[in-house]
């Protein structure tokens, strides 16, 4: 049987003065303008990841403020249905018998108005004023030879806008000519 060593060409000791030397010891140590790119490569990518990271923050605490200010406004629609069945309480005439019973949801009605008021929450007038789509919602067009044409006649339910913002619209009856 014969010995036989596998061996590789790299590990066989090579002239220091021979061309190929010179190439292996280039592969192994690389230069300085490689080493400053490579430092350069990762710095880009920490900057990268940073600002990868920073708008991922931000937008985790956007949609937190969009979920907590959709939360307020679902309370404050549901408040609005509250203050119309106080509406129509009071637009009943209990007599006189009622009257202190009148006074009281008048009371709680204002309370309900001054709460809304501190968030914003500020009644839209619609009556009288041009129909637009963006505040009302039609839901009767009437003839009317008093009124121009597309002219808000009746609120049917009171429209709400917080700041600049539409909370509800008001449901109004519309003149056609």
């Amino acid at each position: 049987m014969t010995d036989e060593r596998l061996t590789d060409p790299a590990d066989e000791p090579q002239d220091a003065g021979s061309p190929s030397g010179e190439a292996s010891a280039a592969v192994a140590e690389p230069t300085i303008a490689e080493l400053q790119r490579e430092r350069d490569d990762y710095y880009d990518r920490l900057l990268r990841k940073t600002a990868e990271f920073d708008n991922y923050r931000k937008r985790l605490e956007r949609t937190r403020r969009e979920q907590s200010d959709e939360a307020v406004l679902g309370l404050l629609r549901e408040l609005l249905l509250v203050v119309d069945d106080f509406d129509i309480a009071l637009e009943t005439n209990p007599g006189e018998a009622g009257a202190a019973y009148r006074k009281g949801v008048e009371l709680i009605r204002a309370k309900l108005q001054d709460m809304l008021g501190k968030y914003g929450v500020r009644p839209i007038e619609a009556v009288g004023a041009q129909f637009d789509p963006n505040l009302h919602q039609a839901v009767i067009h009437e003839e009317s030879p008093d009124h121009e044409e597309g002219e808000v006649i009746d609120e049917l339910r009171k429209g709400y806008m917080i700041g600049d913002r539409l909370l509800r619209p008001s449901m109004v009856k519309v003149a056609k000519a």
